[in-house]
């Protein structure tokens, strides 16, 4: 779906140039984009794989699994109905603790196993369970102590302070945050306290056309 919406806005953005007589500048804005685009891209590099790598050391120090274990109360509450030992909760924890780094693209791929691991546990694999839209809510809108990647965009467009940002970040993200886990609790003592609906009679109506057996 995301590649019709992107195929759709560069459709109209060439359409509209060409009915406006600015086909040229949209050619020059494509390239220029594109051209920034890598430029940004480059400048990410670094930053990501330096954070990334001191995750690595984390991990291999035993600093992450201690980190796992002091939020695991936290995400026993959030999770309630996800068994104790699956490994979703590993791959939860590791999306939460790159999100709160800021490292977004790290957190997703951690995100995506934990919501093929929750699927698993899915009865209805049309229907996204509450485990799975808590995931979604909290990756969405995770509380961020160090914008990594923002501070990174800021450092190559010149900012004069690129770390000015941390505060304001952590407040936007706290918030967030705050009003995702209001929501999803809410919806779930919602669904909890719903009167179950009333199963569909099994017995087929007896039409009165139909001849009854003599006993």
């Amino acid at each position: 779906m995301v590649n019709w919406i992107w195929l759709g806005m560069i459709a109209l953005s060439v359409v509209f140039g060409a009915a406006n007589g600015r086909v040229q500048q949209v050619t020059e804005a494509a390239f220029s984009g594109a051209q920034t685009g890598v430029t940004v891209c480059f400048g990410l590099i670094s930053i990501l794989v330096f954070w990334m790598g001191l995750m690595k050391i984390a991990e291999v120090s035993g600093i992450v699994r201690r980190l796992s274990l002091l939020m695991a109360p936290v995400v026993r509450w959030l999770f309630p109905d996800v068994p104790k030992d699956h490994p979703a909760l590993g791959y939860i924890l590791s999306n939460m603790s790159a999100n709160l780094l800021g490292l977004g693209n790290a957190a997703t791929p951690m995100g995506i196993r934990a919501m093929q691991e929750l699927q698993k546990l899915n009865a209805n694999p049309a229907v996204a369970t509450p485990a799975m839209c808590t995931l979604l809510a909290l990756n969405t809108a995770s509380i961020t102590i160090v914008p990594t990647t923002l501070i990174a965009i800021r450092m190559n467009f010149g900012a004069a302070h690129p770390a000015d940002i941390i505060g304001p970040t952590l407040l936007a993200t706290a918030i967030s945050t705050g009003a995702a886990v209001l929501a999803d609790r809410w919806y779930r003592r919602r669904d909890r306290v719903k009167p179950p609906a009333a199963p569909p009679s099994r017995s087929a109506p007896v039409s009165r056309d139909q001849p009854r057996a003599s006993i």
